[in-house]
């Protein structure tokens, strides 16, 4: 009678186990000769394998970086450009407002080579930008020795001085060119430029009182200018106009144009007088003294 062999329960997971390893084994080598170099691996390492060709794939298919876009060249005044056109020259953040800074304080770049003294601007920077950089004539520094020569020459050209007006004639501040502004005494060729230099700015005096702005402006000139009574300023829409735009005028400066463009982006446009009043940078007498600039 034939013996019978009982396996304990250890016994029988072994041989389940060599089973499947044989298993195993035999389908790992059938994928290998069917598909040739490809090997069969256990479970764990196939999904190890899994996730590296996914972050691989994922890498190759990302999208790349896109480059910086090409700086461009243009004209450009340092003393009004804003920070958009600084930008676009290829100033990093930090030297605009380093310009910025300097701007605010009363800083005129009156020359070229003044905006190579900017703070962190390299040599191959000032280079590639001279070319570009002009200054308006209304921030060219004022030329002492020409105001001794016009002075000078004033009183010593006999020809020159009998073509000056006398007592009791009188020139339109807001149509006199530079030739007939000359004729005014006390008044050459250096102070009938600046005269209508600050006409432009303006937009026009309407006050005889505003060539006191002009530094050193001969009081005795007055008496020989007159503003018609049907004179209009250029007006200022401060609705419209931008903080680069705005702060060309000589009575508003950069907090107060900074002021109407945050008010027309936070609460819409302006209506009023009142409603210019109400930000904080604007005094009483500034308010006043733009009234004639100033539409809505």
């Amino acid at each position: 009678m034939a013996r019978r062999y009982y396996y304990s329960r250890g016994d029988r997971r072994a041989i389940l186990a060599l089973v499947l390893l044989a298993i195993g084994i035999s389908v790992a080598m059938l994928m290998f000769h069917r598909h040739g170099s490809t090997v069969s691996v256990p479970a764990a390492d196939s999904t190890m394998a899994d996730t590296i060709a996914h972050r691989h794939a994922r890498r190759q298919h990302a999208p790349q970086p896109i480059p910086d876009q090409p700086q461009q060249l243009f004209a450009f005044d340092p003393n009004t450009a804003d920070s958009t056109a600084l930008l676009k020259l290829g100033l990093s953040r930090w030297q605009v407002v380093n310009i910025y800074k300097y701007r605010n304080r009363g800083g005129i770049y009156r020359k070229p080579s003044d905006f190579a003294r900017l703070y962190g601007l390299t040599v191959h920077q000032y280079k590639r930008l001279e070319p570009y950089i002009r200054i308006s004539p209304d921030f060219t520094a004022p030329a002492s020795s020409l105001f001794t020569e016009e002075a000078t020459s004033s009183e010593s050209r006999p020809s020159a001085r009998s073509n000056k007006l006398q007592s009791g004639e009188q020139v339109d501040l807001n149509s006199a060119d530079t030739t007939l502004l000359q004729r005014v005494p006390s008044i050459g060729s250096y102070y009938s430029r600046l005269i209508v230099q600050y006409r432009q700015r303006l937009g026009g005096y309407v006050s005889l009182t505003q060539l006191d702005e002009i530094e050193g402006f001969p009081a005795n000139a007055k008496p020989f200018l007159a503003i018609s009574p049907s004179a209009v300023p250029q007006k200022l829409n401060v609705n419209k106009l931008t903080l680069a735009q705005l702060r060309r005028h000589p009575y508003i400066n950069y907090y107060q144009a900074r002021g109407i463009v945050d008010y027309r982006r936070l609460h819409g446009p302006l209506h009023s007088l009142h409603d210019l009043s109400s930000l904080p940078d604007f005094t009483p007498a500034d308010i006043h003294r733009l009234t004639p600039y100033i539409e809505f």
